[in-house]
């Protein structure tokens, strides 16, 4: 069968993966462009961002009241593009109940002993919630291919050459059978330069109330930055699909960064077309009657 979409159409947008597998990691942007970049711009995308956030909102209330659908936001970057930033300012206005926020850290014993994909599984997003993923499914084709060691300790029955291509379908078809069951699946790849990367971990050691952020081990993904960025290269693009597309968004200017991943968002749940439940006649004659008990007591 071709590659077409399941459930909506990925909304257009420059930063959406092409599906032919030829996207370039050192082709994108980290800035914005340049007639969007600068102070006023900055306030331009202040305000878009809370516009859409409303939209949003009211999105939300319709999808959960549906009760049909959900939606599955993933979000992976590079330590400090500002994965936890976007996903408080883009969910600010968003009903708490209707939503699920997952992180994946390093796996724990339980989970190394299921599939690469159990753990993921277990948080998917219920039906009429929005999930979001902060990292995801896909540490185990990024972090796990740039220190392959990690391997080792997941006890896997066999690993050989093909272990990383055999990963990828496995994404593939898994993101597929979630679309094909209700769950329309967007990926953020969150794009920051490693220059912006290495003045915000200095911001960190230099702010006292951020210096909890900060982690040796950040720059230990500095040093093997060329390996990462391989390896976010080889898992976009044989998972970029019409079921589950990428958006690779420039993330050196966070307002910017955050009224783009708004709007992708916004938009992906207006492809869904979720309503609220309409009443038949009956529903509404008993409805009016339960109205006709309030007011008479």
């Amino acid at each position: 069968m071709a590659d077409r979409p399941i459930l909506f159409t990925p909304p257009k947008s420059p930063y959406l993966v092409p599906f032919n597998g030829r996207w370039k990691v050192d082709k994108a942007d980290t800035a914005p462009p340049k007639d969007r970049d600068g102070k006023k711009a900055k306030k331009k995308h202040k305000k878009a961002l809370a516009e859409e956030v409303a939209k949003l909102a009211e999105l939300q209330r319709r999808l959960y009241a549906a009760d049909r659908h959900s939606v599955l936001f993933v979000f992976q970057a590079m330590d400090a593009a500002g994965k936890d930033g976007t996903i408080r300012a883009v969910l600010s206005g968003v009903n708490p109940a209707g939503v699920q926020v997952s992180s994946f850290k390093k796996p724990s014993d339980e989970e190394l002993d299921h599939d690469f994909l159990w753990r993921t599984t277990r948080a998917l997003p219920e039906r009429g919630r929005i999930g979001i993923f902060n990292r995801s499914h896909y540490e185990e084709v990024l972090i796990v291919r740039v220190h392959p060691g990690i391997l080792t300790g997941q006890r896997l029955p066999k690993v050989g050459k093909s272990v990383w291509r055999e990963r990828f379908e496995s994404i593939r078809n898994y993101e597929q059978h979630l679309a094909r069951n209700g769950t329309a699946v967007v990926k953020f790849f969150l794009n920051v330069s490693k220059d912006e990367q290495r003045d915000r971990l200095v911001a960190r050691i230099d702010d006292e109330t951020k210096n909890w952020k900060f982690e040796a081990g950040d720059l230990v993904s500095r040093a093997n930055w060329p390996k990462y960025m391989a390896a976010y290269q080889s898992a976009i693009n044989a998972t970029s699909r019409p079921w589950a597309p990428w958006y690779t968004i420039p993330a050196d200017d966070k307002p910017f960064m955050r009224a783009t991943v708004a709007s992708i968002m916004r938009r992906t749940l207006e492809g869904l077309k979720p309503k609220y439940p309409s009443l038949d006649e009956a529903q509404t004659a008993a409805l009016a009657g339960h109205r006709e008990t309030l007011l008479s007591e």
